[in-house]
């Protein structure tokens, strides 16, 4: 009994000291985005003016937008790929799809560095010239192995014989396809599409290798300024982000426990 309480109150301990790590640099810049004072060793009262800035900001609100837009044509685009190529994949041998699926996860276990160099000496080869489209073809390749990891499970989970019923039923392989399994697979198809979107939108080094001149996203401009100095006015544009995210966190748990309750 009081080795199993020692235990549980170290594991308490270890907890608390984790989050510790993990949360108290967010709460500084949350902290920071709200101070009078450019320096970070010292507060010099409240203020929003920061906030103000930052809206005011071309520069910073050109880099969100882009980061915004990439991350969500790049994920729509790598959802409806994946999606699509995980039924094709799903009705393969079993041979042919351990190697494609062997190959899918290629993307995944390669360091981004070399991903990043290899798609921009392709662009280059290929006379692409760098810049939005080449971050969005980036962010579509690197984003599909990850949707086809999300939906490949919930079609194996899918029975193709009510599929074959609908066909016999007179539906039409469409029909039947958006009418049976697509309902089944939905969470799949959702999960790779937030799951590509949060890659693309946390990505840097693929970005860095692929983006030009003359186009940013945030990732690119934090680094950019921070051997100039970060303004606080990024402090403000990490904490609104930090901020919504957690929101939609929130209200995605509780509607999720509102489902689980109704079942």
């Amino acid at each position: 009994m009081i080795f199993s309480k020692i235990r549980r109150v170290l594991g308490d301990i270890y907890l608390v000291f984790v989050l510790i790590f993990l949360y108290a640099p967010i709460a500084t810049l949350v902290i920071l985005s709200f101070n009078t004072s450019k320096s970070r060793n010292r507060w010099g009262g409240f203020t929003l003016d920061w906030y103000s800035e930052l809206f005011k900001s071309a520069t910073i609100m050109s880099a969100f937008r882009n980061t915004l837009v990439i991350a969500f044509l790049s994920a729509l685009i790598a959802t409806i790929i994946g999606t699509v190529a995980a039924i094709g994949i799903n009705n393969m041998r079993k041979v042919p799809k351990t190697v494609v699926m062997a190959v899918n996860n290629i993307p995944m276990l390669n360091a981004d560095i070399v991903t990043g160099i290899s798609l921009m000496l392709g662009f280059i080869a290929f006379g692409i010239s760098l810049g939005f489209k080449t971050i969005l073809i980036s962010h579509i390749t690197f984003n599909i192995p990850y949707v086809l990891l999300s939906v490949m499970p919930k079609l194996k989970q899918t029975e193709r014989v009510t599929y074959e019923a609908a066909l016999d039923l007179g539906a039409t392989p469409l029909v039947a396809f958006f009418k049976v399994v697509f309902p089944d697979i939905f969470p799949g198809v959702i999960s790779g599409f937030l799951l590509a979107f949060t890659m693309s939108l946390d990505d840097f080094i693929i970005t860095h290798f692929t983006k030009g001149a003359g186009i940013n996203t945030i990732s690119t401009l934090v680094y950019s300024e921070v051997r100039r100095g970060i303004k606080p006015s990024l402090y403000a544009l990490s904490t609104i982000i930090f901020g919504t995210v957690l929101i939609l966190l929130i209200v995605s748990n509780i509607a999720q426990n509102k489902i689980n309750k109704r079942r």
